[in-house]
């Protein structure tokens, strides 16, 4: 790139966009409305839209300066379908249909156009994901096609395919004009009898008992409210946070450049995404070519302190060296581009989360407070999907589908941290466009929150993976086999695979242990605490003391909520063991079900414990050969039987032992006071040198599970199945006395049968992997998608879990009498399905 492509300073190509009226109040605003949405971006004003069309007429959008004037009025414009999980791609998909209609709605010009988009593969490792990402594209009705080169060449004829070993075809990709998406959005809402008020700006908000009523405007007038909504974008954590609400997510600067027109090139040519060079290239009207990077390490913004609120169409001085760093190998791509020069150097605010996906729901601290925010450059493609979910969930309350992924119940509190969202948006950025390996670990914002026994399982050559902040043992070191404890990401066998044998094999033959001390662990006690938590499960959890309950807790419509185990530990004592990811979320299940409870509030109170004990599992044949001498309780089956609990001395220290696995084999789940963790960690350790017992890691803890088909929340079952499709009606209490949320739609499904259903998948070939979303195909018919899997040590086969929907009830002939095949990239692979387990 020479000198002369690279200016110093930047010429706009257009003003910011002006919305309908000038930043005026626009004359008197109510004292009340039954929602009041803050924020006038494209997510905000599709949130009134859509509340319109739900029923809600009284809809009040504030914005503090202009529609569009946060950060809608500098996006890219891009309408992608595609996402991470099938629900997300719904919302996606929707996002697309509603801008093709909109102009015809409303009247007003949205700029939608589809051009189509490639996504290029430079090697095989890209070459493989983009292929993995088509085939469940397709499953989910997204039309997708691998193409090649010289078909790459055809579409783009600028574009340099000579490196290229193939690219992914989306025909239709969109894009609009996010101003004028916005406008028409705004438009569709007054039409349904929303007020939107520019140059009202919200300084905190209304809070009475407990809930939130309203909002505090800038001149210090109250406007009440039934329900809020903050979808005010990076500006929105500072002002959830004024009323304890954490909303985790920060800037960072989004580079990108437009150029002048580019000799030859079309502007109806498709969006070309280039991941390897970290960087996107969208034709633009008269030939122009937007070209933005999404490099892999991110700036956050502002340096220190909130952004600020009184400047609208906030952008930042562009750094030429930055972009001249960055940029070349964009051009690349197109090389006339280096001959080209550049009409706009663009660097504005873009708010990024922990996980790179964006932030919506109840928050669960201040009820009736909705969030849509953090959007991690995605906004235009995801706020006609987020607006529809978002005003089915206030009207009805509850989502029209499983949102987990985006609910803003999946952070934990330190998750909102300014340190904690400086370190890890650094990385966010730039994961957009890295490589989605499987089991990929975060780089940043690592070592906060460590079990008590980090140091002795770091000695011991423990990897370290990272889920909601907690260290935790994915794998260890076999220096003897050339495996270190860190991760060399590939779509093959990765470098622990060996040390995954080793571990698996101790458990199904010897004994293992692991460290579980990430556990979510509530102490629920009261005199209606049993009644509070059997209402919440389909399983008769409130049984004698001493017994051990896994259970789900469904929603009205029969699907799973959480997934635990609930053991009695009195007549007005139970434990509830819920997953690390899931601690929040379970808590406030908890809550409102206290809170909620028939006849008002009940008699029960909840304390989270999780930090209060360290859990070491102890798992194998041999657990109990190991265990027993150290403790004077009898660990005979006749005296511990399986799904109990008791407290028992182990060695000097007292802890409660839980007989439960996730492993599909004898053992304990041992929660050990912190503060003699590391004590009963040695006293274990010793024991187990004479029985060859291994540490094992979480990569073991899931080979274990695949092969016993034990599922996972959040993988195999959410709030869209439920436990008969899961198969998992063993763990309903059908013929319990007490009623439980979800009876009535179990009940009727198991009258009349499910038509999809989880089935275990095996594929008998050294060679093939499934980790996850691989199109599962029956007699030459796609029929559903893996959800998980890695190799099975013991079958020997790759295994997994898939869901497969027939459109009519599912029987085990239609399982059995089929030929199965699951679709890797580039061949079907003969598979094996049944409904039992492998193992």
């Amino acid at each position: 790139m020479t000198d002369t492509t690279m200016p110093t300073t930047t010429t706009p190509i257009a003003t910011p966009p002006k919305g309908e009226t000038r930043a005026s109040r626009s004359g008197p605003l109510p004292s009340r409305a039954e929602v009041i949405v803050v924020g006038g971006g494209v997510v905000g004003t599709s949130i009134a839209y859509h509340l319109t069309k739900a029923g809600v007429s009284d809809v009040l959008l504030l914005e503090r300066h202009e529609l569009t004037a946060g950060t809608t009025w500098h996006a890219a414009g891009l309408v992608a379908q595609l996402r991470s999980t099938e629900n997300l791609t719904r919302l996606a998909q929707y996002t697309l249909e509603l801008y093709q209609k909109l102009e015809a709605e409303t009247g007003q010009a949205t700029g939608f156009r589809a051009p189509g988009a490639i996504s290029l593969a430079p090697n095989e490792a890209r070459w493989e994901e983009l292929r993995r990402t088509a085939a469940m594209a397709r499953y989910l009705g997204v039309e997708a096609h691998e193409i090649s080169p010289a078909e790459i060449a055809e579409k783009f004829p600028l574009c340099k395919t000579d490196d290229l070993v193939g690219g992914i075809w989306l025909p239709h990709d969109g894009a609009v004009g996010p101003s004028d998406v916005t406008m028409a959005l705004a438009k569709g809402a007054r039409m349904g009898g929303a007020r939107v008020a520019e140059g009202v700006g919200v300084d905190d908000l209304i809070v009475t008992d407990g809930r939130c009523t309203g909002v505090v405007l800038d001149n210090g007038e109250r406007i009440e409210a039934d329900t809020v909504v903050l979808a005010c974008g990076l500006w929105t954590r500072h002002l959830a946070a004024k009323q304890g609400v954490d909303v985790p997510l920060m800037a960072a600067e989004h580079h990108y450049v437009v150029t002048e027109p580019v000799k030859g090139c079309e502007s109806d040519w498709p969006i070309l995404r280039d991941p390897e060079r970290w960087a996107y290239l969208k034709p633009e009207a008269g030939g122009a070519m937007l070209v933005g990077l999404f490099e892999p390490i991110g700036r956050p913004w502002p340096e220190s302190g909130p952004p600020p609120i009184d400047k609208p169409f906030v952008t930042m001085d562009p750094d030429p060296d930055h972009l001249a760093h960055w940029l070349p190998d964009a051009f690349d791509r197109i090389p006339k581009l280096h001959e080209t020069g550049l009409r706009l150097l663009f660097d504005g605010p873009e708010a990024f989360t922990p996980d790179d996906a964006y932030i919506m729901g109840e928050a669960p601290s201040l009820p009736r407070l909705f969030v849509a925010a953090g959007f991690n450059s995605i906004g235009i493609q995801s706020a006609g999907g987020v607006g529809m979910a978002l005003a089915h969930w206030i009207t009805e309350g509850s989502p029209p589908m499983d949102l987990s992924d985006v609910d803003i119940r999946r952070f934990e509190g330190f998750q909102s941290t300014e340190r904690f969202l400086r370190d890890r948006t650094v990385e966010t950025l730039g994961l957009l466009y890295a490589p989605h390996w499987p089991h990929r670990q975060y780089e940043t914002a690592r070592n906060l929150r460590r079990s008590p026994l980090h140091e002795r399982l770091a000695d011991e050559g423990a990897c370290f993976g990272s889920l909601n902040g907690w260290e935790r043992p994915m794998f260890f070191a076999r220096p003897e086999l050339g495996i270190n404890a860190e991760y060399e990401y590939s779509w093959g066998r990765q470098n622990w695979h060996e040390a995954n044998a080793i571990e698996h094999r101790a458990v199904r033959e010897g004994v293992g242990l692991f460290d579980l001390t990430s556990f979510a662990k509530f102490l629920v006690q009261g005199a209606d605490a049993a009644a509070v938590l059997d209402r919440m499960s389909a399983g008769a959890v409130a049984g004698d003391v001493g017994s051990s309950t896994y259970t789900q807790w469904l929603n009205p419509q029969g699907g799973i909520e959480a997934d635990l185990t609930i053991s009695r530990l009195s007549e007005r004592e139970f434990h509830v063991i819920g997953g690390a990811g899931t601690r929040s979320r379970d808590l406030h299940s908890i809550r409102q079900a206290i809170e909620n409870h028939p006849g008002g509030e009940a008699n029960a109170t909840v304390a989270d414990v999780t930090s209060a004990y360290a859990v070491l599992a102890v798992m194998g044949p041999q657990s109990r050969e190991l265990l027993q001498p150290l403790t004077g309780t009898d660990l005979s089956n006749e005296a511990f039987p399986f799904a109990t609990n008791q407290w028992i001395d182990l060695g000097s220290a007292r802890v409660w032992a839980n007989r439960m696995s996730y492993v599909g084999e004898l053992g304990w789940e041992l929660y050990v006071p912190t503060e003699f963790a590391v004590y009963v960690f040695d006293e274990l350790r010793a024991a187990g040198e004479s029985f060859g017992m291994e540490l094992c890691g979480y990569n073991t803890l899931n080979s274990l599970r695949f092969e016993k088909g034990y599922r996972h929340w959040g993988h195999e079952v959410s709030p869209d199945e439920t436990p008969i499709e899961a198969g998992l009606s063993f763990a309903v209490a059908w013929d319990k006395p007490a009623d439980f949320i979800g009876r009535a739609a179990l009940e009727a499904q198991r009258e009349m049968g499910a038509s999809k259903r989880l089935v275990q998948v095996a594929i008998d070939d050294e060679t093939a992997l499934m980790h996850h979303n691989e199109p599962v195909w029956r007699n030459g018919e796609m029929v559903g998608y893996v959800t998980d899997g890695m190799w099975g040590h013991t079958v020997g086969a790759a295994v997994g879990m898939a869901w497969v929907d027939r459109g009519e009830k599912i029987t085990a002939a239609w399982v059995n009498d089929a030929e199965w095949h699951i679709e890797l990239p580039g061949r079907m692979a003969p598979a094996r399905v049944q409904l039992r387990p492998l193992l």
